[in-house]
């Protein structure tokens, strides 16, 4: 009797904390005090502009954590062309290297949306990643995805799983 409340106890815990997926490298602890950049996150999804509201929603997490990126500047062109977004990307890392940065933050957005059917379920799929913009090197990478509740948000969902990715990121 004993194990069946133990296994509907992990039932409704797994249940409750809605249908996440996270994978990861550690890595090597960074310094919070270093150079640090942010630059575009690639939108793999079919919404758009998906990569630059997880871009604004990664500043405040980030900010949680003591990290305050220098952010890779939009320019004119940004706003009167759509640009390919790997084509910002490559943009902005050439930024980060006219910058002298030591770490670069970047990454792609590979699901943004609700979910069709009468729930309305948000979905979020982000992948991050810590570079040397010199070298290139990735550092540190890691994934999550989130399936949320019908009466969540976008935003929301995507803040949970930014959180729990940039938590795994070490900084000293």
């Amino acid at each position: 009797m004993q194990s069946r409340a133990g296994l509907a106890l992990i039932l409704a815990l797994t249940v409750l904390s809605g249908c996440s997926t996270f994978t990861g490298e550690s890595g090597e602890t960074l310094p919070r005090d270093a150079r640090w950049g942010l630059v575009p996150l690639v939108n793999y999804s079919q919404t758009p502009q998906a990569g630059e509201r997880s871009e604004q929603i990664l500043l405040s997490v980030l900010s949680q954590r003591g990290l305050h990126p220098y952010v890779y500047p939009r320019s004119e062109q940004d706003e009167t062309m759509l640009l390919d977004d790997s084509e910002r990307l490559a943009a902005g890392m050439e930024w980060a290297q006219s910058q002298g940065f030591h770490y670069v933050i970047s990454g792609s957005v590979e699901e943004w949306q609700y979910k069709s059917g009468l729930d309305g379920e948000p979905a979020v799929g982000i992948s991050l990643r810590v570079l040397e913009p010199v070298t290139g090197r990735v550092i540190w990478s890691n994934s999550g995805a989130r399936a949320g509740w019908s009466r969540e948000s976008l935003s929301g969902s995507a803040q949970k799983v930014l959180r729990e990715l940039t938590d795994d990121l070490r900084l000293e």
